[in-house]
């Protein structure tokens, strides 16, 4: 809940203060993943949840893929990095259940850099939430899904964040 402090403009004198809770360990977590329709319009897209005081474990990612797939039609690859939460039986269950809509790939480890998604949180937590003290978690939440809204159908915004990784953006999206 601490904000990210960051340099900021302020009359001379005037030290700009943030006032904020200490000693407390509510948190806000946020789970993402773009994705891509190459038909009818080649379009990017950015599915998200977010978990007040709480962490995605392998149990929470494979209730996130699975609302994921009822909101996608047709076949899905998913693109991730090797995290506890990425493994185990509760998401075996799901690939087994909705195969052979569902297939995972496992990013090399130790390479956010080719995660898109990665971008998407430097934006939010540098940009966004930077000097930003919310008083609780419930408030806290709704900036976040408000961020986040602001660019779920922006087409050039996902891209950019897209194209600051390096994984390769599909080339049936090259315009």
């Amino acid at each position: 809940m601490g904000p990210l402090l960051r340099r900021t403009w302020a009359p001379q004198g005037r030290t700009p203060r943030l006032l904020q809770r200490s000693r407390h360990r509510e948190k806000v977590s946020i789970a993402a993943a773009f994705w891509w329709a190459p038909r009818p319009r080649r379009r990017l897209g950015l599915y998200y949840e977010t978990l007040r005081d709480g962490y995605y474990n392998n149990e929470r990612m494979a209730g996130f893929l699975e609302r994921l797939m009822r909101e996608l039609p047709g076949r899905a690859l998913v693109v991730w990095d090797g995290g506890n939460m990425h493994k185990g039986d509760p998401i075996r269950d799901l690939v087994t259940r909705v195969a052979p809509r569902l297939h995972l790939e496992r990013l090399p480890a130790y390479a956010p850099m080719l995660n898109p998604v990665e971008p998407v949180w430097s934006w939010l937590k540098h940009s966004r939430l930077a000097n930003y003290p919310p008083p609780d978690t419930a408030t806290s939440e709704r900036r976040i899904h408000r961020e986040l809204e602001s660019i779920r159908s922006d087409q050039d915004f996902l891209r950019s964040m897209w194209q600051a990784s390096d994984l390769p953006l599909p080339a049936t999206l090259h315009l």
